[in-house]
């Protein structure tokens, strides 16, 4: 059966339409380990002054840029006398990045008003200063992956040796957090790969893994309890948590827009209750438009398979391959789904 959606206009309930849900970060056991080995980096920096990297990989959706923005909100900046003290930084790396404009990125995320002004050696000086005099201790830089894209193979190199002599300059610790084919950048350069220790998987719930799926039904429980509005069937009931699960990839991001999707859905229905139609009409809205009502998860003949093959919602997050990259290219890089490879 189709939702006929009635007209916005016809409701009161302004709270749900455009819907969006609003949670603190959900402490589920990738979140802590995460966290965790961050944290774990953070104290041996501090303990020896001495830095080092990590990557935090996985596909888009599964909730890495959430883990540093958590991370970096236990360390907030503060105003002391003539500086500020900026113990953790959250930076995003720019498409396209050269020298220039990633330290003019990371001179922006630290407030720096002068962040688009001067030469690569003239950004990177101040940089360097600013980091000591801020006692920037660990660096986030999000966007990981972007650093396979820059203009030239040229660029490219120059990028990940200056990301290894500012580690060298600074003691820092570094996180890198990105898409798996951020693996194949510290891979690509020996002496950068050697200051980061092994990566740091986040990868979608599965329903293969017992325990996983057992812990996704319960991140559906722990969900459901902050919507305004009740399921027919409970989210985490088995059944059900499996179309989520095919659904959302097994990823929160997508878990949570699905949801968002479905609530308003219902509202514009005129319900008061989350059904299997109103659940189809949040994937087709939020997640993917032009699913064939076959395909859609909460259609009763769903064959409820990984939506992963050629033209389908979740077939970019099993590839690898840095596609596009002339560097990766040129290099001769290439992944696998499996993980990172030279070709």
């Amino acid at each position: 059966m189709m939702i006929q959606f009635a007209p916005a206009g016809g409701f009161t309930s302004d709270k749900v339409l455009g819907y969006k849900l609003l949670l603190e970060p959900i402490c589920h056991q990738r979140f802590r380990n995460a966290l965790f080995q961050i944290a774990e980096l953070h104290h041996r920096r501090r303990t020896h002054g001495a830095g080092g990297g990590v990557l935090l990989i996985g596909p888009s959706g599964a909730g890495k840029s959430t883990i540093l923005e958590a991370y970096e909100a236990e360390y907030p900046r503060s105003f002391e006398g003539q500086r500020t003290h900026l113990p953790v930084l959250v930076a995003k790396v720019p498409s396209s990045p050269t020298v220039r404009s990633l330290a003019g990125a990371i001179l922006e995320a630290m407030g720096d008003h002068k962040s688009h002004s001067g030469t690569a050696p003239e950004k990177t000086t101040r940089l360097v200063e600013l980091i000591k005099r801020c006692g920037v201790e660990m660096l986030l830089l999000d966007e990981f992956q972007h650093l396979f894209y820059p203009p030239t193979v040229a660029a490219f190199r120059d990028v990940t040796d200056w990301l290894k002599n500012l580690l060298e300059s600074t003691g820092l610790g570094m996180v890198g957090c990105g898409l798996p084919t951020a693996e194949l950048v510290i891979r690509s350069n020996e002496q950068l790969s050697r200051r980061f220790s092994p990566s740091i998987p986040v990868d979608p719930f599965s329903l293969e893994d017992e325990a996983d799926f057992i812990e996704f039904r319960g991140l559906l429980k722990a969900i459901a309890s902050c919507l305004p509005m009740d399921s027919e069937i409970p989210l985490y009931e088995a059944n059900l948590a499996r179309r989520i699960h095919t659904a959302s990839f097994g990823l929160v991001d997508y878990t949570i827009k699905l949801l968002e999707g479905a609530v308003s859905a219902a509202n514009l229905a005129g319900l008061s209750t989350l059904s299997l139609d109103v659940l189809a009409a949040g994937f087709r809205e939020r997640i993917w438009k032009d699913v064939p009502d076959s395909l859609n998860p909460f259609h009763p003949e769903s064959p409820l398979r990984p939506l992963t093959q050629p033209g389908e919602v979740f077939y970019q997050h099993t590839r690898k391959d840095p596609v596009g990259s002339p560097v990766a290219v040129k290099l001769g890089l290439r992944a696998n789904k499996g993980g990172a490879r030279n070709a």
